[in-house]
């Protein structure tokens, strides 16, 4: 996609995402869900967006607009020239670096990049949903942070779609290993782990949803000792103490001032208002629904803890990652509302919204 104006990039895709979006909400005003005609047109939409998202975010120009990518092509260049394998980074992504370095180019590792990030979401959403998953791909698609973790956060966006893929298989042994491993693409991915196994064994929601809502005005009030308490913690990562420490400003693909951030949190807060409507209020049961919703809440206070810390949303996006499934997934599993289907259209279209909004008109 190297012809198109690399200025325009982005706003290209939120456009076109728009006209995607559009034509999903009319979908769901005119068809209902287990029609054959609708199955069939979102099937198509479906695979027609997973294409293009592909080859637009897997062949956009190297540009210092998207942020990480040119220190990746630096390093790169320096595994061309002989520098050593660099064990002190994320071992994997390490890996993944070293060999297209030495064999293949950098527009194939930028492009693979693409594909582990996108790729393993079209698996999650048709491995969940079936007939439906492309309404789970389009959240995922339009979701705030996508863009941003396609594009700039590269190894962050990678070990969380790998973590979802992960997450989605039966086999114990090879689930776990999965999730293990993203560890090894971004150390940072201790956090959803953590998430993960204690929600494994700790049930008790409305006990999380406490501590989520008491992690607010600790954060208010005393926020700068959480951010020193787990910087103190350490992941090994050298730039923890970028995130956490002294500020550097870079091109997040979002906005990265610092300070409390109110909309950051109006944001996580669309996922714990779904849960405690899907699990209180409508009484779902469900356990891969509970486990993930526990999930979201674990991660989101810790963010929420060190809401202050330069780019902040790299750790929010630690649970953001989840929010389009938290927000989708009962939707498609269970019978809640009359006209579903248009109840889904709505919140198809209010979820890009805020996307479009931030990425477009407030970035």
């Amino acid at each position: 996609m190297s012809f198109i104006n690399v200025a325009y990039y982005h706003m290209i895709f939120f456009n076109a995402l728009l006209v995607v979006t559009l034509f999903a909400f009319i979908q769901t005003k005119t068809s209902t869900l287990d029609s054959q005609s609708n199955k069939s047109a979102t099937n198509a939409i479906g695979i027609f967006l997973l294409t293009i998202v592909l080859l637009y975010i897997g062949t956009r120009p190297l540009n210092y607009r998207f942020g990480d990518m040119v220190i990746y092509e630096r390093e790169l260049e320096m595994y061309r020239m002989g520098e050593p394998f660099d064990f002190s980074k994320d071992f994997l992504f390490e890996c993944l670096k070293y060999f297209f370095a030495k064999y293949l180019s950098s527009e194939s590792f930028f492009f693979f990049c693409a594909a582990l990030y996108i790729v393993p979401l079209y698996s999650v959403s048709k491995k969940l949903f079936k007939d439906y998953w492309f309404y789970a791909f389009i959240m995922f698609v339009t979701s705030f942070s996508f863009w941003a973790y396609g594009v700039n956060g590269v190894r962050n966006g990678v070990a969380t779609s790998i973590f979802l893929y992960g997450m989605t298989r039966e086999n114990k042994t090879t689930r776990n290993a999965i999730l293990m491993s993203t560890f090894l693409f971004h150390k940072s991915m201790l956090i959803p782990i953590f998430a993960y196994y204690l929600s494994q064994y700790y049930k008790n929601t409305k006990v999380l949803f406490a501590f989520w809502a008491m992690a607010i005005p600790l954060s208010f009030v005393v926020g700068g000792f959480f951010e020193s308490l787990f910087l103190g913690f350490g992941f090994g990562d050298e730039k923890l103490e970028l995130y956490l420490g002294e500020f550097d400003a870079t091109n997040e693909g979002v906005n990265i001032d610092v300070g409390f951030r109110w909309d950051f949190l109006l944001y996580s807060g669309f996922g714990i208002f779904a849960i405690w409507y899907y699990l209180f209020k409508r009484k779902l049961e469900d356990p891969y629904y509970t486990n993930m919703a526990n999930m979201y809440i674990i991660a989101n206070t810790f963010w929420v803890l060190v809401i202050r810390a330069n780019y902040s949303n790299r750790f929010a996006y630690l649970s953001w990652f989840m929010l389009g499934l938290v927000i989708i997934y009962p939707l498609l599993k269970r019978f809640f509302f009359t006209d579903q289907n248009k109840v889904l259209g709505n919140i198809l279209l209010i979820y890009f919204l805020f996307t479009y909004l931030v990425n477009i008109y407030l970035s």
